[in-house]
């Protein structure tokens, strides 16, 4: 493989030309080597990707400053490498690109004869927030979102002509959306203004939506909620966006998602956390009690004797599930240990009588050091 030249040599520039600079050196060198101007010219084209090339790079800027200090081993991994690559491609590939240069128009056989691909029209995206409870996380499940926006006529079915009647084939692009003209050697091709870029036209538009095949209403989408979704997610519902002109397909619903606080869990990750409350006998003696789930279910914890007020409890596999992998995390019990407010003669005695014992024995001296 031969070398590759600087790209300011192929483009003929110093490298302290500006943009428009730029841009008018790579129309120069576009319109001069186009494969449409030089039919079966290898060398023309291979010209062409070079200069294509060159500027994919230059027009960049981050790019160019990486090319101007380390050259092609500077763009090696951000740059295009069009050697192999057909010209055809290379052309859909910068169609917007093209167009800035010329008008609006495409170039070079963009939708027709050179194997060019006419890019497809489709409905905008929608996002949307959607939140939900602690416990619908943990469960997952499907849950309504509700979307106000464009959405297809149900009179029409979507196709903006009246019951009974069809789109018909527009007869100016003869159903391909454009229209092409040739300027000298360089062949353009524009949106038709007939149909605008659709191919077809409504001859007898429908009444409920003016020919528009949609209309403005809320509607509700069920949404799947994974079990484990948190806080910053999104969720993709392909197809269920803004409905697209003149019967193209629809665009996608994004809905990010939000966990609302719960009053007696909190969320870290996969992990969850909250307070137990036990009595001193409880604490002192061990045991064993049950905590209720933000789902309803519910999972026994062993208490050991001697457990101290805000130790952590860990149990392990009944947190919240995992999205990115099977199991779930783990469960966190802060324990708290009830002091009465309250006691009676008699519980007052019997509580005397035990700091007695724990002091003649030692137990209080020793769990105080």
């Amino acid at each position: 493989m031969s070398e590759k030249r600087d790209y300011y040599e192929v483009l003929g520039i110093s490298r302290e030309a500006g943009d428009d600079e730029l841009k008018k050196a790579y129309r120069q060198c576009a319109l001069k080597y186009h494969p449409d101007r030089n039919p079966g010219d290898k060398a023309a084209e291979e010209k062409f990707k070079e200069a294509t090339e060159a500027y994919s790079v230059l027009s960049d800027r981050e790019k160019r400053a990486a090319y101007d200090r380390f050259g092609h081993a500077g763009v090696g991994g951000a740059g295009f490498d069009f050697s192999g690559v057909g010209v055809g491609d290379i052309l859909s590939h910068f169609q917007d690109m093209f167009a800035d240069f010329f008008g609006g128009a495409g170039f070079g056989g963009f939708g027709g004869g050179r194997g060019g691909r006419q890019r497809q029209s489709r409905g905008q995206d929608v996002r949307v927030q959607a939140v939900i409870t602690l416990k619908d996380a943990m469960t997952g499940g499907k849950h309504e979102v509700a979307i106000r926006g464009a959405a297809p006529c149900d009179t029409c079915g979507g196709s903006g002509a009246k019951k009974g009647t069809q789109p018909e084939t527009c007869p100016q692009c003869r159903g391909s959306g454009q229209v092409t003209a040739q300027r000298g050697f360089i062949m353009f091709s524009t949106t038709c203004n007939r149909c605008r870029g659709s191919g077809s036209f409504v001859r007898t538009p429908c009444e409920t939506c003016s020919g528009q095949g949609v209309v403005e209403r809320q509607r509700r989408v069920l949404v799947n909620f994974p079990p484990g979704v948190d806080t910053g997610h999104r969720l993709r519902v392909p197809g269920q966006g803004m409905p697209g002109p003149g019967g193209t397909a629809s665009g996608d619903l994004y809905v990010d998602v939000e966990v609302e606080a719960d009053e007696r869990f909190e969320r870290h990750g996969d992990d969850l956390a909250t307070r137990v409350s036990l009595t001193f006998s409880q604490a002192a003696l061990g045991g064993s009690i049950e905590v209720e789930l933000p789902d309803g279910s519910k999972v026994s914890a062993d208490i050991a004797p001697g457990t101290q007020p805000g130790m952590v409890l860990p149990v392990r596999h009944h947190g919240m599930p995992r999205l990115d992998r099977s199991g779930r995390g783990d469960l966190h019990l802060v324990v708290a240990v009830e002091v009465p407010t309250k006691l009676s003669k008699r519980a007052k005695e019997l509580v005397i009588a035990l700091e007695e014992e724990l002091q003649s024995s030692g137990a209080r001296k020793a769990s105080t050091r």
